[in-house]
């Protein structure tokens, strides 16, 4: 089977692996980039099946398929990595390595020793810390100043396995998941490159993660981006930037959902209940548990994103009304 990217040896004069890779968002794309320009040897790419999606629930490749079509990738895309017919596939492919960038299924055990230096993940956390399918959502939920990727291999535990290498991130007052998850995939890729260079090279050994400071990150719903008013306004930011821009964060309004950008929290009086909406000079403000958040742009059911002064013009909210009563 035909490879792609820069062949020869490798840094240091070291044979180049062959690779399998693995990944399916956006977010895995910025690696398959930095493999695919890399002394390594992309043979063939992993990634879910074909999926509708959008408004019109058109059929569509993941980022990375589309990717690797432009490449002239082979692309498997098999329902579970667990069906015979990929295994026997990943068997005679004869990589080296698989690094895994956010694929969305979980490797089976009967493939995760098939590569001879086996399945390398890259994490968008600490590890252990936010372990799970989530992490960058987490760790900006949970008011965490400082979070990063790492790279370890896979075993059959939850983001469990050893690590090979980490990077660090701050995490801006501001940041949203995308935006943080946007600046970890670039520098994660470059991580990626890093840590299969120090594979080839025969030097780098994985270190067991710390028994301390395990925190979980599961997948978050669309229930759970439901704002809760009577939260803290520090509190209500951070998760709704945590929820942004996916699945996004939403109240309802007169019985409709109403989908909200982020929000900013505000110090200071007039005291609101939580949820009570008053439109002032300012802005449009929101009570909460404690404190008052100003709304940025609002999305009516059906209707486009738009700043939430225009909302509230349309809406007219009368005194003492709120959202999601």
């Amino acid at each position: 089977m035909e490879g792609h990217g820069r062949l020869g040896p490798a840094r240091g004069g070291e044979p180049p692996l062959r690779l399998l890779f693995a990944g399916t968002p956006e977010p895995a794309v910025p690696s398959l980039e930095a493999l695919l320009a890399s002394d390594h040897e992309v043979v063939a790419v992993l990634t879910r099946p074909d999926a509708r999606s959008g408004r019109g629930r058109r059929v569509s490749r993941s980022p990375v398929a589309e990717r690797a079509d432009a490449a002239g990738l082979p692309v498997l895309t098999p329902r579970s990595p667990r069906e015979p017919e990929f295994l026997a596939q990943l068997a005679d492919l004869a990589v080296d390595c698989a690094p895994v960038v956010a694929y969305g299924a979980l490797v089976p055990p009967a493939a995760l020793d098939v590569p001879a230096h086996g399945w390398v993940n890259l994490h968008f956390s600490l590890l252990p810390a936010w372990r799970g399918a989530a992490p960058v959502q987490h760790a900006l939920m949970a008011g965490d100043e400082v979070t990063g990727a790492c790279t370890f291999r896979l075993e059959q535990g939850l983001d469990t396995g050893p690590v090979y290498g980490v990077v660090t991130e701050p995490i801006g007052p501001r940041d949203t998941a995308g935006d943080l998850l946007g600046r970890l995939a670039v520098s994660g890729a470059r991580l990626l490159v890093a840590t299969l260079d120090g594979i080839a090279a025969g030097g780098l050994v994985p270190q067991p993660q710390p028994a301390e400071g395990v925190s979980l990150a599961p997948r978050i719903e669309t229930a759970d981006a439901r704002v809760d008013w009577a939260l803290p306004a520090h509190v209500v930011d951070r998760r709704v930037r945590g929820v942004t821009p996916v699945p996004g964060a939403w109240t309802t309004w007169r019985g409709d959902r109403l989908r909200l950008g982020p929000v900013e929290p505000l110090q200071g009086p007039p005291e609101l209940p939580p949820g009570e909406v008053a439109v002032r000079p300012d802005g449009v403000v929101v009570g909460t548990g404690r404190g008052a958040v100003r709304l940025g742009e609002v999305q009516p059911a059906g209707k486009r994103l738009l700043p939430a002064a225009d909302w509230a013009r349309g809406a007219r909210p009368a005194p003492g009304e709120r959202l999601g009563a």
